[in-house]
């Protein structure tokens, strides 16, 4: 898909260790007010993360020095790379008296869980992995000339479950045979099953572009913005339905499967996005859906056939689950494509956003999001909780 935009902006934020740096306050945060809605300035956020950001302009690009850069933003566009994996934030980057903002909602609901997983209150806490193959029975999915994507899907999660189990998780499967399981009840297993995540499997396809490949993730949009499929941010993308206690939780999941897709097969970067598919919606648990490639595509279709492939894939959604559920243990950034692919030695190695000491920084950021978004490890969330920056839509 072309994306148009009006300038390209490169931020670099380069690895320090923050020994003797002033505490970050909540006096520190500088809220601008565009529209009525609330925006921060990259130089702001950079500062909270303890990270330089020089920013330079040269005709319509505005970028740093360096060219190996953790974050990068383009001007006008939700698109940002975090850590050498797309992404998509809720809001564009805009541009105001020479600044570029970057919206209120996205420092608490995308940056931060990006950059920093490992420190999203309750995660990886896995006991049971839902594992829930796409389509069945008279629904196909999509289909190609070498199978259709309910079957390719669930022998991708029959050998995912079986690689799971080996490292000691329970598995349940919403569907284990050629049946339809109504979209509802796939969200309710997930929902009684105990500290349990929920792992979609699908395939893609498009009617708009027979050449389109690669793969892409999903959670749940937070509450007042547009997923990420809303070309234009306008009323009616602005579902006010609430989010879910877990917002934080979901993206950390995808970013743990996504870097792992990517470091381990060699596909187009589609990016972690938002949606608002029933399965994510109805879910009350930390929940992602997985795009392993387009069966519209003659030569990704027979990839998707070939039986060795699909080994390949589930092992990397193995791999980034596994990673997701050491979260709770290490409490340590998860590994990154770069380390997946520095491993297989194909790629060279290049910076990454890593922490410095944020103690004292953290409660900055809860003073600018609200309490209620970082509930206690002891405590248990409930669908009836609000987080403080959900409580009014936070739009351009």
């Amino acid at each position: 898909m072309t994306i148009a935009v009006k300038c390209s902006l490169v931020v670099a934020l380069v690895s320090i260790c923050i020994m003797s740096h002033r505490a970050f306050g909540a006096a520190d945060w500088q809220i601008i007010k565009v529209n009525g809605h609330d925006y921060l300035t990259i130089e702001n956020i950079s500062k909270f993360y303890g990270l330089p950001a020089e920013v330079t302009s040269s005709g319509d690009k505005v970028q740093t020095e360096t060219v190996k850069n953790p974050l990068e933003f383009v001007g006008g566009s939700r698109e940002v790379v975090i850590n050498g994996a797309r992404s998509w934030l809720c809001f564009p980057l805009i541009e105001q008296d020479g600044k570029f903002l970057v919206s209120r909602t996205d420092v608490a609901k995308t940056i931060e869980p990006l950059v920093r997983p490992h420190r999203v209150p309750n995660v990886g806490n896995v006991e049971t992995v839902v594992l829930d193959p796409g389509h069945g029975g008279h629904d196909k999915g999509a289909v190609c000339r070498y199978g259709s994507e309910k079957d390719f899907a669930l022998d991708v999660a029959r050998k995912l479950c079986a690689l799971l189990q080996t490292k000691g998780l329970r598995v349940i499967m919403t569907r284990e045979g050629d049946y339809f399981v109504p979209l509802d009840v796939r969200a309710q297993i997930a929902n009684a099953a105990r500290n349990s995540i929920f792992v979609s499997i699908h395939f893609n396809a498009t009617n708009d572009d027979p050449d389109a490949t690669g793969f892409e993730i999903f959670s749940f949009t937070p509450r007042g913005a547009p997923s990420t499929s809303d070309n234009a941010v306008t009323p009616t993308s602005l579902s006010m339905q609430a989010g879910t206690v877990v917002d934080n939780q979901s993206l950390a999941l995808s970013a743990c499967i996504y870097h792992s897709l990517l470091g381990h097969i060699p596909e187009f970067d589609r990016g972690i996005k938002r949606a608002r598919f029933a399965v994510l919606r109805l879910t009350r648990v930390p929940a992602v859906l997985v795009e392993g490639g387009f069966l519209t595509e003659r030569g990704e279709s027979r990839l998707i056939a070939n039986k060795d492939w699909r080994d390949k894939l589930a092992a990397a959604i193995s791999v980034g689950i596994e990673n997701y559920h050491s979260l709770a243990v290490k409490k340590q950034p998860p590994m990154l494509v770069a380390d997946y692919r520095r491993q297989t030695k194909s790629a060279p190695t290049e910076p990454v956003i890593r922490e410095g000491d944020l103690k004292e920084a953290d409660l900055s950021l809860i003073n600018l999001i609200g309490k209620s978004a970082f509930p206690s490890p002891q405590q248990t969330s409930t669908p009836s909780q609000r987080v403080s920056i959900e409580s009014a839509p936070i739009v351009p």
